[in-house]
């Protein structure tokens, strides 16, 4: 019987926790503030992790643009995710407006979200569904086969063959490999 009320304990508790989770609520550049892992009817939430000064990240910004584009008609919300607990609201404005990024921009300071993911560098997305599950985390694609070593173009889409998978309501493939990129400060 004791065994049973302990499984039980432990199910509610994870249940809390993820509603927890999916009320998160942080920032936006815009002075908004958005709950990104409340899902209000899309299929699933993308987020991706950026430092606005990463030269990594600020190579990707048409490729995620690209992305974005294509994949929030099919009903994907997407979020930049700033991970730099310094950057102020009218300098990630700023960038995204520098860089064409079109999607919501966040500010994580204590970077919630990463760890919340298992998000490590930037760029790394992260694609999360109901419950605040995790479907996919990884690279974008393999343009950086590491640092300093660029592709001429990506052969390998990660994020696009995840994106895909979920839309036809498959688990997604996991990444290809390590996404590469800026060490995202986590303070665990």
């Amino acid at each position: 019987m004791r065994i049973w009320v302990s499984l039980i304990l432990i199910l509610f508790g994870c249940a809390a926790s993820f509603a927890s989770d999916a009320a998160l609520e942080l920032s936006a550049a815009d002075g908004s503030t958005k709950k990104p892992l409340e899902l209000n009817g899309a299929k699933a939430a993308v987020l991706i992790f950026y430092l606005h000064d990463c030269p990594i990240c600020n190579t990707y910004a048409p490729e995620i643009e690209r992305i974005r584009g294509e994949y929030e008609a099919k009903g994907f919300t997407f979020y930049i995710v700033q991970t730099d607990p310094a950057l102020k609201a009218e300098d990630a404005k700023k960038h995204a407006a520098e860089y064409g990024l079109k999607c919501s921009v966040l500010l994580d300071p204590a970077n919630r979200l990463a760890k919340l993911c298992g998000a490590t560098v930037t760029p790394e997305a992260a694609i999360v569904g109901v419950n605040a599950k995790v479907l996919y985390r990884g690279r974008i694609d393999d343009l950086f086969a590491d640092y300093g070593k660029q592709r001429a173009k990506a052969t390998t889409r990660d994020l696009r063959a995840a994106l895909d998978a979920v839309a036809e309501g498959k688990p997604a493939p996991p990444a290809g490999g390590a996404a590469v990129g800026c060490a995202i400060p986590l303070k665990r």
